[in-house]
């Protein structure tokens, strides 16, 4: 491992900042902490509230990235108020966490590690703890102890696994105050704790430490006998993406039974090497590599062969057999292992790993699912790194229940941000590039869902898609090109939205073109064209999307945009006011058919949103003027002016009718038509 230390920067920056700027290097390298894994903390004196010089112990609040992580995460403590608890014999962990609240020398800082005494009661200046995947593979053995004294010597010391707490901090505080020569402290089964009277000198044991353990582990690997020989072979990766978008849908329903989940799909080449290994169904049931991971990962993963991956349907058949035996064991493990009180989370698998195919992640969000992911990633590399050297070995059963329920470490998820309207929901819009598509998207992205954007016009829905990604935070929409009028397109397209979040909740059916011109003068190909997009395009997507809901057996949402001139056509309107009839009347029949799987079929139905549109091109404001016998430029004056309300109508005010019609503030309407058209009366719906 490199050390990524800069003295320049590093010169430049005093107390906390240097803290900051040290978690950071730390948390940048995911082989050392993942997603909110670690902790760190710096010992400093400095002015109270009342002016005196106190003692103060700075350490990372509960649930911080490192990554990430700002000088208002961290939370500062009156260390010689913690340090007089060394003197202790026990304490529980509901009266060590009261005791740290009472010693926050800030009270709107957040709340401080359960970590915190290892870090008070060790005195150098500077702590750093990280999982690092090279020394978790040392201490994920059965002879770590063995292979952690050959690497290291009595220079470090292995504390055998005990949960975070008062009892773990009184263990490393002995061991050091034994031997204060230690070069770092290990925690079997748990990671890496580092140490230094300046931020340099801690980090760069944490390196040297991990690059020891690396060196080891290549050497074990070369002179290993065990060699991985006997996998399953590849399938060529057009046909496994297909067979995983055919079961995506599937796994979505059955492990959505009690909240739904957004699921991310990956078949990375380490990915695909760990699931067609033929130990590794064996491998994969002993557990995490550190129990901080089962937070997002559960104790362990699904894993499920499938009899024939050609065949969906008998595959489809060995997934919900698979995921029913999973929930039965879970009931069963937590029945056998629980504490008194605790209530059971959802029994449903967090990571599924599918030979031949890959591995699916789930979580409430795109984030949640990014997260398990990850950890998972670098648990297969433990894996099969501490069977290389040795064999694979985790905490025990009853170990995992505690931590896996424990008040202290679950608090991490009070932290995250909660649920939004659309949270947990998968949508894709159709014609995304135009002004209402772009104004739906981004409402449905705001309102906490994962969204696919459509387009023909690839170049702007990627800004797009670049766009919503940076204001939301988060890779919560992917983009695809997709022409409505194409059958293969389209099916095409599906299947890479399936891929992307794993299903589908509501489809915004929204592309659409307007061709203008009298009966007598409509050519066949703009009558053909107009066929094309508004009423085939729109079977075509509303076909798929509505086998993939009824596949998920989760209900659904479909919007279609029509147009007013559904209702109230216009002169010179011909081939678009038929081409929106047919999609309107399919939209009803859609409505009778999804009903009895729970789909909704609804209608919005706009008029004259001029402002960013694609369809009011110059050609159509032209032709709509000499329609109306007024100027152009007096086209919006026109059509405001008609209006009942007087008013102009913007692709926001389609977007947030659409939003109703795809939530569950709707959940008893379908067939409906909603006008958003300042109020035309001759297109009242009747």
């Amino acid at each position: 491992m490199q050390s990524q230390w800069s003295d320049k920067i590093a010169g430049s920056l005093r107390g906390l900042d240097s803290l900051v700027y040290t978690s950071r290097l730390i948390g940048g390298e995911p082989s050392l902490v993942l997603w909110g894994g670690g902790n760190s903390s710096a010992k400093v004196t400095a002015k109270d509230h009342t002016g005196r010089t106190v003692r103060l112990l700075w350490i990372k609040g509960s649930g911080s990235d490192m990554k990430t992580i700002t000088s208002k995460q961290f939370t500062p403590l009156r260390l010689d108020e913690l340090i007089i608890l060394r003197e202790r014999d026990d304490m529980t962990d509901e009266e060590m966490v009261a005791y740290q609240s009472s010693c926050v020398a800030d009270p709107t800082s957040p709340k401080s590690s359960i970590e915190t005494l290892l870090h008070a009661f060790l005195p150098p200046l500077h702590i750093y703890h990280t999982h690092a995947d090279a020394i978790c593979t040392l201490t994920n053995t059965c002879n770590s102890s063995r292979l952690i004294a050959a690497v290291y010597g009595k220079n470090v010391a292995l504390i055998p696994y005990i949960r975070p707490g008062f009892r773990l901090a009184k263990m490393v505080a002995e061991a050091y105050r034994q031997n204060p020569a230690l070069r770092a402290i290990i925690l079997d089964k748990h990671g890496l704790v580092t140490w230094g009277n300046t931020p340099k000198a801690a980090y760069l044991t944490t390196i040297e430490m991990v690059t020891e353990a690396e060196r080891f582990i290549s050497r074990s690997a070369k002179m290993c006998t065990k060699r991985r020989k006997r996998t399953l072979q590849t399938l060529p990766t057009v046909m496994r993406r297909s067979l995983a978008a055919d079961l995506a849908p599937v796994l979505r329903g059955i492990v959505s039974s009690n909240k739904r989940m957004v699921l991310a799909y990956d078949d990375r080449t380490l990915t695909l090497e760990f699931v067609n290994d033929r130990r590794a169904r064996a491998l994969s049931q002993i557990g995490p590599f550190t129990p901080d991971h089962m937070l997002h990962t559960k104790p362990t993963p699904l894993f499920v062969e499938l009899p024939d991956v050609r065949d969906p349907k008998k595959s489809a058949q060995a997934v919900r057999s698979a995921i029913e035996k999973y929930r039965t064991e879970y009931v069963r493990y937590f029945n056998r292992y629980k504490t008194p009180g605790v209530t059971m989370l959802d029994p449903f698998p967090r990571v599924i790993l599918i030979p031949q195919l890959g591995m699916f992640t789930t979580g409430k969000d795109c984030r949640a699912t990014q997260i398990t992911g990850d950890l998972y990633r670098h648990t297969m590399s433990v894996i099969l790194a501490s069977f290389m050297i040795d064999s694979y070995k985790s905490i025990a059963h009853k170990d995992m229940c505690d931590f896996e329920y424990w008040p202290m470490e679950n608090y991490k998820l009070t932290l995250l941000p909660k649920d939004k309207p659309f949270s947990r929901r998968i949508a894709l819009v159709t014609g995304a590039a135009g002004a209402i598509g772009r104004a739906i998207a981004a409402r449905l992205v705001e309102e906490g869902a994962a969204v696919i954007l459509t387009d023909i016009n690839e170049e702007k829905i990627q800004f797009l898609s670049d766009e919503l990604n940076q204001l939301s935070g988060g890779k919560n929409t992917s983009h695809v090109v997709m022409d409505v009028t194409d059958e293969s397109s389209v099916a095409t397209a599906f299947r890479k939205a399936v891929l992307a979040y794993g299903g589908l909740d509501v489809l915004v059916s929204s592309a659409g073109i307007a061709k203008s011109a009298p009966v007598d003068q409509i050519t066949m190909h703009d009558w053909e064209r107009c066929f094309a997009v508004n009423a085939t395009g729109n079977f075509l997507v509303c076909r798929e999307a509505l086998r993939i809901m009824m596949q998920q057996r989760l209900g659904g949402s479909i919007v279609v945009v029509s147009t007013k001139n559904v209702l109230a056509p216009g002169k010179g309107f011909g081939a678009y006011s038929s081409s929106k009839a047919a999609q309107a009347q399919l939209a009803r029949v859609l409505a009778l058919e999804g009903a009895d799987y729970g789909i909704r079929v609804n209608m919005v139905n706009p008029d004259s949103v001029l402002e960013g549109s694609g369809i009011w091109s110059k050609e159509i404001r032209t032709m709509r003027a000499m329609a109306y016998g007024i100027r152009v430029k007096d086209l919006e004056a026109h059509c405001i002016a008609r209006t009942l309300l007087k008013t102009k109508v913007t692709a926001s005010d389609v977007a947030e009718t659409v939003l109703f019609l795809a939530s569950d503030h709707s959940s008893k309407t379908t067939g409906a038509i909603i006008p958003v058209d300042g109020g035309a009366k001759e297109a009242f719906p009747r």
